[in-house]
């Protein structure tokens, strides 16, 4: 392994890594700032029992563009059971793909709001998670 020891390269590297740090924390604090899902209608529930190092796919139905409506978390699930990986448009679904990490129990609970910003749930689904 080199570690450089020109002053620039030095200055260089720090100052990247710093814009990382702040990307990271700002991508992270965008999470936490945006608006909380009041209460949700009665959906759709579904429960997969796994283990660690696999993935679970979950798909959520799009709604019409112009309805302006998106699925989007609701609440609050253990992220140290699972982590969101990925996230795509298919066909008429949007699959999002979390990879489980260890043992436990978590649930995804998502809700169709106009728009990230609404508090207001026209659907919802509900996703248990159960690795073993």
């Amino acid at each position: 392994m080199t570690i450089a020891t020109n002053p620039r390269s030095s200055l260089a590297l720090v100052t990247a890594l710093v814009a990382l740090v702040f990307t990271l924390a700002g991508a992270e604090g965008s999470r936490a700032d945006s608006t909380p899902v009041g209460p949700l209608p009665a959906g759709s529930l579904a429960s997969t029992t796994t283990k660690p190092g696999l993935l679970v796919a979950v798909a959520l139905p799009h709604a019409p563009r112009s309805t302006g409506l998106v699925w989007r978390l609701a609440r609050p699930f253990n992220s140290a059971i699972v982590r969101q990986i990925s996230e795509a448009d298919v066909g008429g679904s949007v699959v999002l793909i979390f990879k489980v990490l260890r043992r436990g129990d978590t649930t995804l609970v998502f809700a169709l709001t106009r728009g990230d910003a609404s508090p207001k749930a026209v659907k919802s689904a509900t996703h248990k998670i159960h690795s073993r």
